[in-house]
């Protein structure tokens, strides 16, 4: 069976199911793996499934895909992003890391610093730099979402408007060609508003896969960011913007 016969029936399995594996994918149509991977790489750029760990799911404007298979997802261009994003963090500084799993990354590449704050809304943030003796960790408080360990709403809101810091790190579900900053979860919009309020400078940190998504709410405009760290070039339109708007853009290279 040819790809052009083949990508119809997986998204008609993906629509029935909800998700796609690869492993059952290539059972089914008797292939090798690395054909289901092409083919799922093929609906993938066309904008008609989502790459996850193992397999694929269905796009989906106002439900974020599982904790689990976006910590598995492009993280080779999230690492790259999160070591550019770090280099440009200085020693003795405050700043403040976000719920996502690029924000994550950004903690891992934290590791070497020395006389930081990190203020966070993320435990999984907080758990990585327990590891670094030389970073002050404040958590601050919320309602802890159990599902990818964030913090949210109106109490996390309030705690964080007690701070002023020197730069936030955050991520974002997708962005617009508009420019505009996206998410999932209202409350964790609100979260993410206030972040930006409360910053002296602010980084963006999202991998282009978030140019094919799309979520129903607003977090804010890349006007309002300071660096925006990706590993691939946005769309000329919006690269304009940026530069209009005084938004510095960041590539970060492949990592070896």
């Amino acid at each position: 069976m040819s790809q052009s016969m083949r990508l119809p029936e997986i998204l008609t399995i993906a629509r029935r199911d909800g998700r796609v594996s690869v492993e059952g994918l290539a059972a089914h149509f008797d292939v090798t793996l690395q054909t289901i991977r092409r083919d799922l790489a093929e609906l993938a750029a066309q904008g008609k499934l989502e790459r996850v760990h193992g397999g694929a799911v269905l796009h989906s404007t106002i439900t974020n895909i599982g904790y689990e298979d976006r910590r598995g997802l492009n993280d080779e261009a999230k690492a790259a992003i999160a070591a550019r994003c770090a280099r440009d963090i200085p020693n003795g500084c405050s700043l403040f890391l976000n719920i996502g799993t690029t924000t994550e990354a950004v903690a891992h590449a934290l590791m070497q610093h020395r006389e930081i704050m990190v203020l966070t809304n993320n435990m999984n943030v907080a758990n990585i730099l327990v590891e670094n003796p030389a970073c002050e960790i404040i958590v601050v408080g919320g309602l802890l979402r159990r599902s990818d360990g964030g913090l949210v709403g109106a109490v996390t809101t309030q705690a964080i408007q007690q701070f002023k810091f020197d730069l936030a790190v955050i991520s974002c579900s997708a962005l617009d060609p508009d420019g505009d900053m996206l998410d999932y979860d209202i409350q964790e919009v609100g979260v993410s508003q206030t972040i930006l309020k409360q910053s002296r400078r602010s980084f963006l940190v999202a991998d282009q896969s978030k140019f094919q998504r799309r979520a129903p709410a607003r977090i804010g405009s890349l006007s309002q960011i300071d660096t925006f760290y990706t590993d691939r070039p946005p769309p000329p339109s919006l690269s304009d913007s940026c530069r209009n708007w005084g938004t510095e853009v960041v590539i970060a290279p492949e990592r070896n």
